[in-house]
C-alpha cells in the first residue's frame, strides 16, 4: 500500500513527459487548438502534480522498505562517479552551442538513464527500483523516440566552442559537489559519501 502513491507520481509525471513519445499527434493538435501558454501552463501543473505525489511516495515507501538486495559498498563509489557524469549531461543540456550537446544531442535524457542507473546499483531496496527502474526505461525509450524524431526531421545540432563546452562541465562539477556534499542529505535524508 505504500507503494501506491510512489507509482501514481510516477505515472503522472513520466506520462505528462511521454506526450511526445505516446501522443505526438495528438500534442501537436492540442497545442495548435489551446495554444503554447495554456497547454505548457496544464503541462507543468501535471508535473508539478506528479513530481510531487512521486517524491511523497518514494519518502512513505522508503519507511517501509522492502530489502531486494544489499550492494557492495564499491557500488556507493560507482554510482559517485556515474552522477558526476549525469550532472555534467544534465548541464550540458542547457548551456547553448557546446561540444557535448552538439555530439549527444540528448544530454538531459542521457543524464537521466546514468543518474537512474547510479542509484540501481547503489540501492536495492523495491522503492529505489520501483523509482529508478522507471526512470531508467522512460529515458531509454524517449532517447531512443528522440533520435528516431531528429532523423525523420533531419534535425542538425550546431558545432560546439570549447568555451561552452568547459561551461558546460564546470556547471555540473559544480552543481554535482553542491547537491552530493550537502542538498543530497537535506533533501533526501541520505549522505551519499556517509
Amino acid at each position: 500500500m505504500s507503494l501506491i502513491y510512489l507509482v501514481a507520481g510516477l505515472v503522472l509525471f513520466l506520462g505528462v513527459h511521454s506526450t511526445r513519445l505516446l501522443a505526438d499527434d495528438w500534442r501537436t493538435r492540442t497545442l495548435a487548438r489551446v495554444g503554447e501558454k495554456p497547454f505548457k501552463g496544464i503541462y507543468s501543473l501535471l508535473s508539478l502534480a506528479g513530481f510531487v505525489l512521486l517524491v511523497w511516495g518514494y519518502g512513505v515507501a522508503r519507511q517501509h522498505t522492502v530489502v531486494l538486495w544489499t550492494p557492495p559498498v564499491g557500488m556507493r563509489h560507482l554510482a559517485a562517479l556515474l552522477t558526476l557524469i549525469a550532472f555534467v549531461l544534465v548541464a550540458a543540456s542547457q548551456v547553448p552551442r557546446n561540444s557535448i550537446r552538439a555530439r549527444l544531442h540528448h544530454p538531459m535524457l542521457l543524464g537521466t538513464k546514468v543518474w537512474a542507473l547510479a542509484h540501481l546499483l547503489a540501492n536495492g531496496t523495491l522503492a529505489d527500483v520501483i523509482l529508478f527502474g522507471s526512470f531508467l526505461v522512460w529515458a531509454v525509450a524517449l532517447f531512443a523516440a528522440s533520435r528516431r524524431r531528429d532523423r525523420r526531421q533531419h534535425v542538425v545540432y550546431p558545432p560546439g566552442t570549447a568555451r561552452a563546452t568547459w561551461l558546460a562541465v564546470i556547471a555540473g562539477v559544480a552543481a554535482w559537489a553542491l547537491f552530493a556534499f550537502w542538498l543530497h542529505r537535506l533533501l533526501i535524508g541520505v549522505s551519499p559519501f556517509g
